[in-house]
């Protein structure tokens, strides 16, 4: 299994790297206080990670909340049965 991980890290990685060298181009950003300029490639990279973070981010937040409502409700129906016992 470790194997076939490492393997499809290096495909991974092997594609990358193709990719960055054959957008090798530069990017003009204007981000209202500065001007930037990165290769294809790197924004790319870029954006991939952001999104993935974002992403993850917005998971984890929903599932979250998600469990701290379930818990509350638990709590409440525990009070709830604890204080109908004499």
């Amino acid at each position: 299994m470790r194997l076939i991980v490492m393997l499809l890290l290096m495909l991974f990685i092997a594609g990358g790297v193709v990719l960055g060298a054959l957008n090798a181009d530069l990017v003009g950003y204007d981000l209202a206080f500065a001007r930037v300029q990165v290769p294809k490639g790197a924004a790319l990279l870029v954006a991939l990670a952001l999104g993935w973070i974002l992403g993850g981010l917005t998971a984890w937040l929903g599932v979250t909340t998600q469990h701290r409502r379930e818990r509350r409700r638990a709590g409440k129906a525990v009070g709830a049965k604890a204080s109908k016992t004499p």
